[in-house]
């Protein structure tokens, strides 16, 4: 590998890298929305490129509503109908225990009336 025999100095160094130059990059107006895109390039807004619709970008919008709107809907529907979880299924087990002992009780004093 090749090794430098002395070291470059400050001075070189930067008349070296003055040269090299960042250029702006070069931009259009889009012809359907009149945002400021770079050349040769999708507008980012509206999807078009060369009058055409290229990307789905703005139908994209309009069914984001709809999946929006379904969703709406089902977190509707989760509402009314409450979420089974281990708590719920406690509660019933310890409501059923409940009502198995009122039924047993009530059993056990008919038992005493008939045998008095």
């Amino acid at each position: 590998m090749a090794v430098p025999k002395k070291r470059t100095g400050a001075s070189a160094q930067a008349h070296r890298r003055a040269n090299w130059k960042g250029t702006v990059p070069a931009t259009t107006t889009c012809k359907h929305c009149n945002a400021i895109i770079p050349t040769h390039t999708v507008c980012p807004e509206c999807g078009f490129y060369k009058g055409k619709l290229v990307n789905i970008k703005g139908a994209q919008a309009e069914v984001a509503e709809v999946k929006e709107e379904k969703a709406a809907k089902v977190t509707e529907e989760k509402a009314e109908k409450p979420k089974r979880t281990r708590k719920a299924k406690a509660e019933v087990a310890e409501e059923t225990v409940e009502v198995k002992a009122e039924e047993t009780e009530a059993k056990t004093e008919e038992t005493e009336e008939k045998a008095e």
